[in-house]
């Protein structure tokens, strides 16, 4: 029998599904499991009869069932099981092999394994595959990065089985060397992260504030869905609305308010610590769904906490549309705070990143798929060098014509005592980012008087750094290191 196209270890609902679309598109694929019944279980199963799909029962013999230069998914679980497939697998490859790691592995791993691997003549590719389990199995959005060289032996095999754009484009293109798409992926879960809490803190205001039934923000979400917030969450939202539990009363109402994350979110914040780089609305999400899991306290605490008795007493069509709009301005801030610590990674790691491909690799397939994408692709064609999607033509009208709906809207929740993180920080980012002169001066002031850390002067060249003995006894001597 003729050897495999491709191989793919893990076979939980993403692999399998990969297989399936693999195999759909005319490549044949073998299949390894460390547990060898769910091998015998998925051939017997979802695979039955697909002549081209073949499964293995050990390591060596799945290396051996594949063409060369073989190329090897694995769809497990990130972290150590990724190093103890790689370790398994390594004896049986040979040089110019190529491993695709298409889990949500960390960046510095894949940068670490990327090295470890070439160093040993293999390569080795880590892609973000987005799109959850449908996306796998009709076509995902895939992220890949790592060896240059493996790129043209794996192209045509991703690109036929990612999403295309209603023009045809394939929502998969090489990203960059090293960790470069998983870094992107974690991004992309990044803002995943805060497209999600802006959509709940919508639901909250409506739910909370105007009264709205479960029945009436599904015609909310659905008319949201046929303006410029058309995306796949706001599109799920409008479904989850009508999901009825078997008594016929909304099934999202009875789900326990404490939200799961798996690590990406808080990944992405602690990248933008690093770097300095201002992703607040990622991070807010990050802590509210941290604040969600603290269920208990929260019970406890509303015994004993009190806020407004305030009621929404005004035109509830008119708030709606101006959430429509807070919503959209605040979601052009999360984007723009993604994109800018893309740029920061890319000139830390000497990635050279296609901020518009990368767009156009979100419009289809992925969680965070909408018409948004293109625009954020057309900004970044217009002016490949864009600093920030705030400065673009189309998002700098859009924020403007949202900007007064965006404030009221921030203000009635503060007044209601419902929280909106998300969006407040996106309206703080945007007032902070507009001004030309922010309190840092007296924060400055304040870390040299204590520590005297200097300071620059604005009636002096930037690169001047001065210190004051602000008390008369601290003496003249100033902190070695400037750190702004």
């Amino acid at each position: 029998m003729d050897k495999s196209d491709i191989g793919l270890i893990g076979l939980a609902v993403m692999g399998q599904n990969l297989v399936l679309n693999m195999n759909d598109h005319g490549y044949s694929v073998a299949v390894y499991n460390r547990t060898a019944k769910k091998v015998d279980d998925f051939l017997n199963g979802p695979a039955s009869g697909r002549e081209t799909i073949t499964g293995a029962h050990d390591i060596s013999s799945f290396a051996q069932e594949l063409k060369i230069p073989r190329k090897i998914m694995l769809m497990v679980k990130a972290g150590e099981v990724v190093d103890s497939i790689i370790d398994q697998l390594v004896p049986f490859l040979d040089k110019g092999d190529i491993i695709i790691d298409g889990g949500n592995s960390h960046f510095p791993d894949t940068n670490r394994r990327t090295a470890e691997l070439e160093e040993k003549g293999f390569l080795y590719i880590g892609t973000g595959v987005s799109g959850g389990e449908e996306g796998a199995r009709i076509g995902p959005s895939i992220m890949p990065g790592g060896s240059l060289k493996a790129w043209p032996f794996v192209k045509d095999i991703l690109q036929d089985i990612s999403a295309k754009t209603e023009s045809g484009e394939a929502c998969c293109e090489w990203v960059g060397e090293n960790g470069a798409g998983h870094y992107v992926k974690m991004v992309h879960n990044g803002i995943e992260y805060g497209d999600m809490q802006l959509i709940t803190e919508a639901y909250h205001l409506m739910k909370s504030g105007l009264g709205l039934d479960a029945g009436a923000m599904h015609n909310v979400f659905a008319q949201w869905n046929k303006g410029p917030l058309d995306s796949y969450l706001i599109e799920i939202t409008r479904d989850i609305m009508a999901f009825k539990d078997e008594d016929g009363e909304a099934l999202v109402e009875k789900i326990l308010d404490t939200a799961g994350q798996k690590g990406t979110g808080k990944w992405t914040g602690i990248s933008a610590l690093d770097m300095g780089m201002p992703v607040t609305l990622i991070g807010e999400a990050v802590f509210s769904r941290c604040l969600s899991a603290l269920k208990d306290e929260r019970v406890e605490a509303s015994k004993l906490l009190k806020g407004p008795e305030i009621k929404f007493d005004g035109n509830k069509e008119e708030f709606v549309e101006d959430l429509e709009q807070a919503l959209l301005a605040s979601k052009i801030v999360s984007y723009a705070q993604g994109f800018m610590l893309m740029q920061e990674a890319a000139k830390e790691n000497n990635w050279n990143l296609n901020y518009g491909g990368i767009a156009l690799m979100w419009r289809g397939g992925c969680i965070i798929r909408s018409a948004f994408l293109g625009k954020i692709k057309e900004a970044f064609d217009n002016n490949p060098n864009l600093k920030n999607l705030l400065l673009d033509d189309y998002f700098l009208k859009v924020v403007e014509n949202a900007q007064e709906a965006w404030r009221r809207v921030v203000s009635k929740a503060v007044e209601l005592g419902i929280p909106a993180p998300a969006m407040s920080t996106a309206l703080s980012f945007f007032d902070g980012y507009r001004n030309d002169r922010l309190p840092a001066n007296l924060l400055q002031a304040q870390r040299d008087y204590f520590g005297a850390h200097t300071y620059e002067r604005v009636d002096k060249p930037r690169g001047e750094f001065f210190h004051t003995n602000w008390t008369g006894t601290g003496g003249d001597v100033s902190s070695s290191t400037y750190n702004a």
